[in-house]
């Protein structure tokens, strides 16, 4: 089984929506989706991961399962560097990597500002939510990999958030989402692909095989976004710093 991870296009968070860019995203990814043989769409209930489905689910004449749990990954927590909540996933680089237990798969979560934040709550119930969806496919979670219930060569797609990306890939590969919110950076309206495999009879575990892809967006001469990036240099004003 294969799974589409795709993030909104060039936002409009005011409007929960999509900027002008952003919604030639969409277009330019709905043209490079809709040639897939896709067997279900799940999408975020926000309102720029339903803008940037559109397109796609229109050309294919198809529907979306509208999922809760896909919007974005957003617990409130305590920030050491300010007052007043800030989201979960946005640290100052000097902060977050002098503590070792956001390197750890499990530990992250027992930090004391997770713990007053619950982000495991949100945690544990997105990935629970997942692989109630993975299994309906044929894939059920057992342990660190899955069982295969219904070996399969389905392609499912998810519309999505960088945020709740991180938090699946976590979950799918084993590692802190504090090390691929802060070292990654999946542009808007990226395709990010992972697929089984099936090495011994009944036994899978998903491969990442291609991480942020805008090929979409380059083969059409267009540049991705700046969205869910920060200033290359401090001297770039013109480029967010927080």
């Amino acid at each position: 089984m294969k799974i589409l991870i795709i993030r909104h296009g060039d936002p409009d968070y005011e409007a929960d929506s999509l900027t002008a860019q952003g919604f030639k995203e969409a277009e330019l990814l709905a043209e490079r989706i809709s040639n897939m043989e896709i067997k279900s769409f799940y999408v975020s209930p926000l309102g720029r991961a339903r803008d940037t489905a559109a397109p796609t689910l229109s050309r294919m004449n198809r529907q979306a399962v509208e999922c809760e749990w896909l919007r974005e990954f957003a617990p409130r927590i305590h920030r050491p560097d300010k007052e007043g909540e800030s989201i979960v996933w946005d640290w100052l680089p000097q902060d977050w990597t002098k503590t070792g237990e956001f390197y750890d798969k499990a530990a992250w979560r027992e930090h004391a500002c997770m713990q007053d934040g619950k982000v495991s709550d949100e945690y544990e119930w997105v990935v629970r939510s997942f692989d109630e969806v993975l299994s309906k496919h044929g894939y059920e979670r057992e342990g660190n990999y899955y069982r295969v219930l219904h070996s399969n060569l389905d392609t499912i797609a998810f519309f999505c958030h960088f945020g709740l990306e991180c938090v699946l890939l976590s979950h799918l590969l084993g590692v802190s989402p504090m090390v691929l919110w802060h070292g990654t950076c999946a542009a808007p309206s990226s395709v990010t692909t992972l697929i089984t495999e099936e090495r011994r009879r009944g036994i899978a575990y998903f491969r990442m095989s291609c991480f942020g892809d805008v090929s979409h967006l380059i083969q059409a001469g267009e540049q991705p976004s700046f969205s869910a990036r920060f200033c290359e240099r401090f001297e770039n004003e013109d480029e967010r710093h927080d």
